[in-house]
């Protein structure tokens, strides 16, 4: 069954990545040394797998007998001999095997947390590079929203001066030009920390450009990720899940080898004592420890061990659930995002831009106000930021899917971020705010036996 399920796991469609983050993603890996330490504790765990199925070493032993203390007898009193000994404990058959199924279910368990590593790491690299985008993307809206309060101050001064016109909208539109440079100050830091948590993660220094050819808006079209979403594809792909179906596993053949501990490993022994000018002797022996505190010892392993797989069993049906709700969670959020995109690009991004124009032309003719003009500007820019914000939470829930996070998933926010009554500023269209996080790195902890049911890393959607 698990063969069958790594199989549908590794035949899933990966998720698309251009020449530059292909790139990153695997100077990461190389680079990153939680990676590298797990690598090095497998391959203790397979030396240890070694050592467990080995036998006890052989014990040589050289001695001699004699009668009294005054001289040595060995030839002339029966009694008196030079002994040469040998013995060997032979496990009671089926302990070493099982000693070696043990050790390779912890390796098998070390690689499982590897493989979160992985997941995790190219998690961050796409969440980052994601981010990088966004601010860049956000930057050009930030010179368009400048270009459209350029012309907005314009047409104010040419009535100013016309005589038809405020001082107060002229001044208004400078303080509007004035706070789009903070703004630019704001997004320009963004972006250099995202910078710097992308080239930590490659162990590049902290300066080191990225390029980011790819744009938001080139991504490819939402709707056909929606299957992309699955709980089964989850449930097969899921390092934590595996790890604790091992650990089931692990369990039983601890109850095995409890069982087995009941018959005594034996040490067979062989002897020869030489007396000298007399006969020489020989001697055969064969020991075993007698299980007399079995019943705390033997018994209680036994009773240990089956308590822990029904712990293992019931933590693989505890985190089965939340793969499968994890999944759920995402891909209804999707749905939503998907439905939201589809607004943007059909209906509202077209109605936003005709209302801005049309502002512009009601206000240079004197049936509009300059306030109805800036808000219907900063609608226009609050749209366009809010649509590439909807795809890069779609993006990201991807991301996730493709990690098999265990986080929880928001409930998207697929309200429109343009102002809503003429004449009030749209604080919501602040180029300049930051919705995204910067891309952590995987959380650097040593390879567990049992993994928590809360752990696997991944964030949810940005903005929320």
């Amino acid at each position: 069954m698990f063969a069958s399920l790594t199989a549908r796991a590794e035949e899933a469609k990966e998720l698309p990545a251009d020449a530059t983050l292909a790139r990153l993603v695997q100077e990461s890996l190389a680079a990153m040394p939680e990676l590298a330490s797990a690598q090095h504790a497998s391959s203790a765990q397979a030396a240890r797998v070694l050592q467990a199925g080995a036998w006890p070493d052989p014990v040589l032993q050289l001695g001699i007998q004699n009668d009294g203390f005054k001289s040595i007898e060995v030839g002339r009193m029966e009694t008196s001999f030079v002994s040469f000994m040998a013995s060997q404990t032979v496990p009671w058959p089926g302990k070493t095997g099982l000693r070696e199924s043990l050790g390779a279910v912890s390796g098998a368990q070390i690689r499982e947390a590897m493989a979160r590593l992985r997941l995790s790491t190219e998690a961050a690299v796409r969440r980052g590079y994601l981010d990088l985008s966004f601010v860049r993307e956000r930057a050009e809206l930030l010179a368009q929203r400048e270009t459209l309060w350029q012309r907005s101050l314009e047409a104010a001064r040419i009535k100013y001066e016309a005589g038809t016109g405020a001082q107060l909208d002229l001044l208004r539109g400078q303080v509007e030009l004035t706070r789009l440079k903070q703004q630019r100050v704001g997004l320009l830091a963004e972006e250099r920390a995202t910078l710097l948590q992308l080239n930590r993660l490659r162990r590049h220094s902290a300066d080191a450009p990225i390029a980011t050819p790819r744009r938001i808006r080139d991504l490819p079209p939402p709707a056909a990720g929606v299957s992309h979403f699955s709980s089964a594809r989850a449930l097969a792909r899921s390092p934590e899940l595996r790890a604790a179906r091992l650990e089931v596993s692990r369990a039983a053949k601890q109850v095995d080898l409890a069982q087995k501990s009941y018959y005594p490993d034996l040490t067979v022994g062989a002897g020869y004592m030489y007396r000298g000018a007399l006969p020489p002797m020989w001697l055969v022996t064969v020991s075993a420890p007698v299980p007399v505190f079995a019943g705390s010892k033997q018994g209680a392993a036994e009773t240990e061990s089956r308590a822990l797989g029904h712990a293992a069993r019931s933590q693989v049906e505890a985190l089965e659930q939340l793969v499968r709700l994890r999944s759920d969670e995402r891909r209804v959020a999707f749905s939503a995002l998907v439905e939201t995109i589809g607004l943007y690009e059909t209906t509202l991004l077209t109605q936003s831009s005709g209302a801005a124009e049309a502002a512009l032309a009601q206000y240079q003719v004197g049936r509009a106000s300059f306030a109805s003009l800036l808000d219907a500007n900063a609608g226009l820019i609050s749209d366009e930021e809010s649509y590439l914000r909807t795809r890069v939470d779609a993006e990201r829930l991807l991301i996730a899917e493709d990690e098999v996070s265990l986080a929880g998933t928001p409930t998207p926010a697929t309200a429109g971020g343009g102002a809503s009554m003429p004449g009030a500023m749209g604080s919501s269209a602040t180029v300049g705010s930051s919705p995204t996080r910067s891309p952590a790195a995987p959380t650097s902890a040593a390879p567990t036996a049992s993994p928590s049911v809360g752990s696997g890393s991944g964030s949810g959607m940005s903005g929320m």
